[in-house]
């Protein structure tokens, strides 16, 4: 990662789930499209990463290499989980503090997350797992943590347990666990680029719930448009859109799995330093980066620091840029963000 300023070197280099953004993509067929072009777009969606994904490919005579992206999805899947059995995560979550041996690619991704738990000091941290688990939003209709077990869960989460030595995993409290929820998808997003191009495909729009990239561009030549979600708002309510070609677009928002009790709401974006949702006056934020991962880990990262301190950390990054979306739906954008 190349930085703009000398500020966060000494940092080092990186389920909060970033949410559903929305494709506004225009497709215009003329005579000035390539033959090469199809004149509709080949899709196709599935469930996966508990999310629903679409894959959208572009180019003529490609239909097949679908099969390869979702085959795709499905293998990292079984890696990268926490709760299919089995997988690299689910194992080492359960080795109580024993070695546990991991893909290289499963190494080289949690090796990626504690560069962005450095840089981030501890915003982003894969080890928030115990949390995840006892605030359990996705399914919890308001029931509160205690203080003594959020402290509880609290104490076994530090992404400084975890230790690798090549594709072996050790975490050095029994009781720690892992959760990639917060930069999963933006790795294999990354991957199934890299498929794509090895394919052949030059112009695509992966959309992994939400984590966006867009290969190429439309049939005419133009960017994609891509909308990102209003906070609240009925599912595909675009706030405001962002034209990208070559590009990730991830945003992490509180609107998309929350509760609310006694007119607080308490979403899944949890604060690795405090134990509670992160409460900093952000309704989201979204990343902009040539690389998906890079985008899904800070915009977590991001949205914990708050605005201040995020916007400084973006500033600090080349070729990343940010918007922040504040309760007051009041938009803050980084100085290279495009509008």
């Amino acid at each position: 990662m190349k930085y703009k300023n000398h500020k966060y070197r000494n940092h080092g280099c990186h389920l909060s789930t970033s949410l559903i953004c929305i494709l506004l993509f225009l497709l215009i067929c003329g005579t000035a499209v390539s033959c090469a072009r199809p004149s509709s777009p080949i899709s196709r969606t599935g469930f996966y990463f508990d999310t629903v994904i679409t894959i959208t490919l572009y180019d003529e005579g490609q239909e097949s290499v679908l099969d390869d992206c979702f085959s795709l999805c499905g293998q990292e899947e079984a890696l990268l989980s926490r709760t299919v059995k089995g997988s690299d995560i689910y194992n080492i979550n359960s080795s109580k503090g024993r070695p546990v041996t991991v893909s290289l690619d499963t190494a080289r991704l949690l090796e990626k997350a504690l560069d962005y738990s450095r840089l981030s000091d501890g915003a982003f941290d894969c080890t928030i797992a115990p949390l995840t688990t006892l605030w359990n939003i996705k399914e919890n209709t308001g029931d509160i943590p205690s203080e003594e077990k959020i402290e509880d869960a609290l104490s076994h989460v530090s992404y400084k347990n975890i230790v690798i030595d090549k594709n072996t995993v050790t975490l050095k409290d029994p009781e720690a666990s892992i959760d990639l929820g917060g930069i999963a998808k933006g790795y294999i997003a990354d991957r199934l680029k890299e498929l794509l191009l090895s394919k052949g495909v030059k112009n695509a729009l992966i959309n992994l719930g939400g984590n966006v990239y867009a290969l190429g561009t439309k049939p005419d030549g133009s960017p994609y448009n891509i909308g990102i979600q209003k906070p609240f708002a009925q599912e595909g309510t675009a706030l405001t859109s962002v034209k990208i070609s070559g590009q990730s677009l991830v945003t992490s928002g509180i609107y998309e799995r929350y509760f609310e009790k006694d007119g607080r709401i308490y979403h899944h974006l949890l604060d690795p330093h405090t134990g509670w949702p992160a409460s900093n006056g952000l309704y989201s934020v979204t990343i902009l980066s040539e690389n998906s991962v890079d985008a899904d880990a800070l915009s977590t990262a991001c949205f914990i620091l708050g605005e201040e301190k995020g916007m400084e950390l973006i500033e600090s990054l080349e070729g990343t840029e940010a918007m922040f979306v504040t309760d007051k739906e009041e938009l803050h954008y980084s100085s290279g963000f495009p509008r």
